[in-house]
């Protein structure tokens, strides 16, 4: 096997944006670093649920709204 093809592994710090940190093993920077997020799954509408989803009550709601009128006729 070639010797030196795995990328250094090493401890960094993860710090979320609330504040919060923890430490995980990772190929990115250097032994000790600290990277910073911008988002996580504590601020980020994916993991949140969002406002849009909030403001429109979801499919079943929408379809309702749309077609709530409708009928069959005998």
């Amino acid at each position: 096997m070639k010797a030196d093809t795995h990328p250094d592994y090493h401890f960094i710090t993860v710090q979320m944006t609330d504040g919060t940190t923890f430490r995980t093993r990772s190929t990115w920077g250097k032994e000790g670093d600290t990277l910073a997020l911008d988002i996580d799954p504590k601020s980020h509408p994916a993991w949140t649920g969002g406002q849009r989803q909030l403001e429109q009550g979801g499919q079943v709601a929408r379809f309702n709204k749309r077609f709530g009128g409708l009928t069959l006729k005998k």
